[in-house]
């Protein structure tokens, strides 16, 4: 695992110079608090600004506030500004020249926060809060007001972003790739719908975990699977060893038609949780246990023998419960030539069930999302947040290459 890297702790150096303005500041303020503290640095911080802001228009006409010029420009008042600090709303006075040339640079025209609120955002935004939330955050840090549609233009600034992640090249070949769906409540047109996020996880040749998509909608087919395929294909993909996914509408079909020597298997993970859905905790962990014989078995022959005795202990209480075993079965099988250690990184699903609790976690702030744009704005940055710490291939990654380059020869590199 990664070590998070720690933030560099700022340390206290004391200079004479610094002691003098200290000084200085207590007499010139009333301090008594800490927060006169920052009432003071506020009235500062204005007052550099002014002071740098003059010293900018000296600069910009070519003489001092004090000289006198035949310059046809000259100083023309001041307009008054509200900015937003670290320290709170401010208003500066900016100084304006007569032919309003003047381009100040300590804060641009139009620039209205100088306290790196827009990275703030963005970061509350990825952890899920909602824009009211995030507005009463920074109401109750800052003491100035975002209102929800500042907050919002403020992570539209992302989607080119999005646009550009969402295009850019990937890899010729994936070894395993898995593709799995969040539902979301998302508002439309005053109608609150149900739509999916789909989200593509792929494991590079490195053995490294990479998500190449995320896409959002509602329609699950045959044709909308194979148009998501397509587009790995035009971002540069050629080949797919194995797509580990649950029983998504039209999949296999898909799969089928884009990368015809691709391996599809089901998801065993959401199989087992399929089969317990309805499962009282009285009998879940007895019948878990007797799943496990099925697809822990050695070979094929051996787990449809298992899957017999499992069929026939349990289909008295549970009548339907393993339907889906017999109807699947032929997705569920190509697990049984690997070995437990290609097993264990197709059928556990670690790799995508911790991307997953990300996810879920943007539900567990809000009921309802504004719009899908919000949605894919909140998928996309909580994705930057936890595919931070991505750094390592996933355990023994070299033995199961090793392996999957036998079973699929001349398919990955050597």
């Amino acid at each position: 695992m990664a070590r998070r890297e720690k933030k560099p702790v700022h340390k206290v150096v004391m200079t004479e110079g610094k002691r003098n303005i200290i000084q200085q500041l207590l007499q010139e303020y009333d301090i008594e608090t800490a927060e006169d503290i920052q009432d003071a640095l506020k009235d500062l911080l204005g007052g550099t600004i002014k002071e740098m802001m003059e010293a900018e228009m000296d600069d910009h006409l070519g003489y001092q506030k004090s000289e006198r010029s035949d310059s046809d420009d000259y100083r023309n008042g001041y307009k008054s500004k509200r900015v937003n600090s670290s320290y709170g709303s401010m208003d500066i006075d900016v100084p304006q020249d007569r032919k309003s040339t003047f381009e100040p640079q300590i804060v641009k025209k139009r620039q209205k926060d100088i306290s790196d609120i827009d990275q703030k955002i963005i970061s509350m935004y990825a952890k899920g809060m909602t824009t009211r939330q995030i507005s009463e955050t920074i109401e109750d840090i800052y003491g100035f007001e975002a209102s929800e549609g500042f907050i919002s233009d403020v992570t539209d600034k992302i989607l080119p972003q999005i646009e550009d992640w969402q295009n850019r090249p990937l890899d010729e070949v994936y070894p395993i790739l898995y593709i799995d769906a969040i539902h979301y409540s998302v508002r439309d047109n005053g109608v609150i719908r149900k739509l999916a996020a789909y989200v593509i996880l792929g494991i590079n040749t490195e053995g490294k975990k990479e998500v190449l998509s995320i896409t959002v909608g509602d329609n699950e087919s045959s044709k909308y699977w194979l148009s998501v395929l397509n587009e790995l294909k035009n971002r540069g993909v050629k080949d797919i060893l194995i797509i580990c996914a649950d029983g998504l509408s039209g999949i296999k079909e898909a799969i089928a038609a884009a990368f015809p020597k691709t391996e599809y298997q089901r998801c065993i993970v959401h199989q087992v949780r399929n089969t317990l859905k309805y499962v009282p905790d009285k009998d879940r962990k007895a019948f878990a246990s007797d799943l496990k014989t099925i697809y822990h078995a050695s070979d094929e022959e051996k787990a449809r023998l298992a899957l017999n005795r499992v069929t026939e202990k349990w289909t008295v209480k549970y009548p339907n419960s393993m339907k889906r075993w017999y109807d699947n079965w032929d997705a569920i099988t190509p697990i049984f030539k690997f070995s437990p250690d290609v097993r264990k990184v197709i059928y556990t699903t670690n790799a995508i069930e911790s991307l997953n609790s990300t996810y879920r976690k943007l539900n567990c702030q809000r009921s309802v999302f504004p719009s899908d744009t919000a949605l894919l704005k909140a998928l996309y940055l909580a994705t930057f947040e936890a595919t931070k710490k991505w750094t390592m291939s996933i355990r023994n990654w070299g033995q199961v290459y090793g392996e999957l380059s036998i079973m699929y020869e001349g398919r990955l590199q050597e």
